[in-house]
């Protein structure tokens, strides 16, 4: 369609309040020139979803009004912007949910994910996809083979997350790598691990039926560390990779990382945690984090394109705009990995 002939409103899930959410009837975004409109075909549910969705708030990140959650996405486009090539719509597109500034010192340094005038999808007060409707800049709109689904095409999203952290954990063919943590972007991280050449992937986690699962999706070995003592378990890594969010786990697996290794957090947990200084300095440990990715969904179409990365069967529930608070309670399950939303 052209953008002339774009609905004035489309159906989406707003959060409301906490733990309230409501299906109505809300103005489609308008196009830019520089923009495609996507209609929606699926949304993963992240972990930030839930939280806004329990709490309203995420750290200084605060819901001060009505917020459409979702930032996992994949759709097809259905018209363009003035400055945007008319053969673009009908392409299958998964959606890299950003709106970077373009100017500032970020930006023009190529670090656009630290832009400090970033429009993040489902981060207040910017909605995000679990509607029938989105539009995004043209270069955020991925193109896709017909060989990857629309579930996989949304999951791309937590993907890229993994594919930052191997890049940053340095993960190389031979590697050594402790995971702590199996969830969602646990999972991911161990696929990508392993496509990015790990030959040592352990992950760690309290619950039995997720370590089992780990050893599934690339994981070599799998530890309960409750049982075990990570830090004094001689496992010796190149790398460690937080995503748990457990401030335990963040010192134990820093103390697992063998001399001049590297440890990256990604999992969301308390602002300030305790940390192993003697051992980070004495062994020249690099210490860093993850905020969102930089020109990661070309690597990660690739990857599961190739089959190096499975994920379609992530997806342990499927739930309509009306059971949307469904989807965003399905983490409470320990058999749950990943929820989709479908907007159509």
């Amino acid at each position: 369609m052209s953008v002339d002939q774009v609905p004035d409103q489309m159906r989406a899930s707003v959060l409301t309040g906490v733990k309230e959410l409501a299906v109505e009837l809300v103005p489609t975004p308008p196009v830019a020139d520089d923009e495609v409109l996507v209609e929606v075909a699926a949304v993963g549910v992240c972990g930030s979803d839930t939280h806004y969705f329990r709490h309203g708030r995420i750290g200084d990140f605060v819901v001060t009004g009505p917020l459409i959650l979702g930032h996992e996405l994949s759709g097809r486009i259905v018209a363009v912007g003035a400055d945007v090539p008319d053969a673009r719509i009908g392409e299958r597109v998964a959606v890299e949910p950003q709106k970077n500034c373009r100017r500032c010192r970020e930006c023009r340094a190529g670090h656009y994910n630290l832009c400090p005038n970033m429009e993040f999808f489902a981060t207040p007060p910017i909605d995000g996809a679990f509607a029938q409707y989105c539009v995004i800049r043209t270069e955020f709109a991925h193109a896709l083979p017909d060989s990857i689904s629309d579930e996989a095409a949304a999951l791309l999203e937590p993907l890229s997350v993994a594919i930052t952290t191997m890049r940053k954990a340095g993960v190389t063919p031979g590697s050594s790598i402790l995971i702590a943590g199996a969830g969602p972007i646990g999972i991911i991280c161990a696929q990508t691990a392993r496509a990015f050449g790990a030959a040592e992937i352990i992950v760690t986690d309290l619950v039995p039926e997720r370590r089992e699962r780990a050893l599934s999706f690339g994981a070599t070995k799998v530890i309960d560390p409750a049982a075990v003592d990570i830090a004094a378990a001689g496992l010796d890594v190149h790398a460690f990779v937080d995503a748990s969010g457990s401030a335990r786990a963040v010192f134990d697996g820093i103390r697992a990382v063998r001399p001049a290794g590297t440890a990256v957090l990604v999992g969301l947990g308390n602002p300030e945690m305790t940390l192993p200084i003697e051992h980070i300095q004495n062994l020249e440990i690099t210490v860093t984090g993850i905020f969102r990715y930089t020109d990661t969904w070309p690597a990660a179409i690739h990857l599961v394109a190739s089959g190096q990365v499975d994920l379609d069967a992530l997806v342990t529930g499927r739930f309509d705009l009306e059971h949307a608070a469904e989807a965003l309670e399905a983490d409470l399950d320990p058999a749950s990995l990943k929820a989709v939303v479908y907007p159509r």
